[in-house]
């Protein structure tokens, strides 16, 4: 396997935890430690967790950090090779034919090598990554494979462990400088052992408070610290209610943003009905958050937070 190029990688995982600090990612050591190893081994990382914790942002830190370009194949309920990988310009193709035909030039094996070749393939996302130029590799994001089905899983095999793909017509194309590749599910459904296997990972859980008060402090730094910390310990306790959808790290950047831009000090029971919807996205959660279930959590948060100062 072709070596990838060190311009920039950290050499140790401290170095990791710097790199992604410094551009506002706040990892656990153990999330920064997979990251360091896949870097170090050249290998794909899958990473699992529920929606909304910060996945696919891993991604886009690891491409801005490295600065090397970042390639997204974002996945869907029927994703297919066409969409994903590669096709073929048929209407160029169509039209070379004629014009050979045209010109009178009857080599059959001449004019299928000449229409089947580099100038008619069209490049998706997976062959974009494997054909990436200047000696550097980019950031291969495969997000929410859980979406697609096993016959697409079955398909990246080859390209997780070998870091090629096979074009029948064509020949195969293996990457001169693999990518560095994340892989993201929400874990909607299971994922094949056989690809889990080409990877390392990761269960990437909500953060603990200190970190998301940390996260707010960075990502908002309009909202001021009191309501930050109300905000993060609402979220939190939130998160322990048998809700359809917990709110993620996203939804909490979302929320401090509303309350700051309504230039709310503090969290009160009206201002939590009228901005749920930046939190919640689901009716139902809605509802009950609403009812008892809100005033409860203010009561209990507020409780929380004179008892520690």
């Amino acid at each position: 396997m072709a070596n990838l190029p060190v311009e920039g990688i950290p050499t140790t995982i401290d170095e990791m935890l710097a790199l992604l600090s410094s551009h506002d990612y706040l990892a656990s050591r153990s999330l920064a430690t997979v990251l360091f190893l896949a870097l170090k081994m050249e290998r794909p990382l899958f990473l699992e967790g529920e929606a909304g914790v910060g996945k696919t942002e891993i991604a886009k830190v690891l491409s801005a950090a490295l600065d090397r370009p970042l390639i997204r194949l974002q996945c869907y309920e029927g994703l297919d090779v066409a969409s994903a990988v590669y096709e073929w310009n048929y209407p160029a193709q169509m039209l070379e034919i004629r014009l050979s035909e045209a010109a009178g030039i009857s080599d059959r094996d001449r004019l299928e090598h000449d229409i089947f070749s580099e100038r008619y393939l069209i490049r998706r996302p997976v062959l974009q990554a494997l054909t990436s130029e200047g000696g550097r590799a980019p950031v291969f994001l495969i997000d929410e494979l859980d979406r697609t089905d096993e016959a697409f899983e079955a398909f990246l095999l080859e390209v997780l462990s070998d870091f090629q793909v096979t074009i029948p017509e064509f020949g195969t194309v293996k990457a001169a400088h693999p990518p560095i590749v994340i892989v993201t599910s929400n874990r909607t459904r299971e994922v094949h052992d056989a690809l889990k296997r080409r990877c390392l990972y990761h269960w990437v859980d909500y953060p603990d408070a200190r970190q998301e008060l940390e996260i707010i402090r960075r990502k908002v730094p309009g909202c001021n610290e009191a309501l930050s910390r109300q905000v993060v310990a609402y979220v939190q306790k939130l998160r322990t209610v048998d809700l359809f959808k917990n709110p993620g790290v996203a939804e909490t950047i979302d929320w401090a943003t509303a309350l700051t831009e309504l230039d709310r000090v503090a969290l009160d029971p009206e201002t939590i009905s009228d901005t749920l919807g930046t939190l919640l996205k689901y009716q139902d959660d809605i509802a009950r958050i609403q009812g008892g279930e809100g005033r409860k959590i203010l009561s209990e948060i507020e409780a929380e937070l004179r008892a520690v100062g």
